[in-house]
């Protein structure tokens, strides 16, 4: 008799923990990195689409990223530096990030310099601006995260994670390992690579 009620409470709690997270979306331009001191783990080969969280105010470390072509066969990768951002997640609502693509690269470095963002509940017709918190903003109100935070531009954007081996050989091949790379610098260090390769 004890066993199945200790089973019942067990599925129950997990239901109940469940039940209390709420889902935020979000679109493939905009990857998420951080959520408060959490750092959130993502690859190469597997990003994230979608963050559950208790209901609460939280705040999120995004980087914006998007693909423009230049040419019939040329393409550019527009990136912005990571920003945080303020979110209140509300008690039974999911939400999507939302925000208005360019329509070419010239618009998409423009938005990239000052990226806009905002919170829209899958319920409701009308977004919610989000403002981007400033580094000085942040250190002021969490000075715990000013650890896992970076000091400036001349660190990578994300943490380094491993890669798995790709090749029978148990190796990664060159192009993976280079568009890995290239995801972890900075817009400094890929300006300065790119000066040197032109050379």
């Amino acid at each position: 008799m004890l066993k199945p009620i200790l089973i019942s409470s067990a599925v129950a709690l997990l239901v109940s923990f469940s039940a209390n997270a709420e889902n935020i979306h979000f679109p493939e331009e905009i990857v998420p990195l951080q959520v408060g001191d959490k750092m959130l783990e993502s690859s190469l080969f597997s990003r994230i689409d979608d963050v559950e969280l208790a209901p609460g105010t939280y705040q999120l470390r995004l980087k914006y990223t998007d693909l423009y072509e230049d040419d019939y066969d040329t393409h550019e990768v527009i990136e912005s530096e990571p920003f945080w951002v303020n979110v209140t997640v509300e008690a039974g609502k999911d939400y999507t990030l939302v925000f208005n693509r360019a329509e070419n690269a010239v618009s998409a470095k423009v938005f990239a310099e000052a990226p806009q963002v905002s919170l829209k509940a899958k319920s409701s017709a009308v977004a919610k601006p989000l403002s981007v918190i400033s580094n000085t903003q942040l250190a002021s109100n969490k000075p715990a995260m000013q650890n896992t935070m970076p000091a400036g531009p001349s660190r990578p954007s994300q943490p380094i994670k491993p890669i798995a081996p790709i090749t029978g050989k148990g190796m990664p091949s060159a192009p993976q390992m280079l568009d890995f790379w290239w995801q972890q610098a900075t817009a400094t260090e890929r300006k300065a690579f790119l000066e040197k390769v032109k050379k």
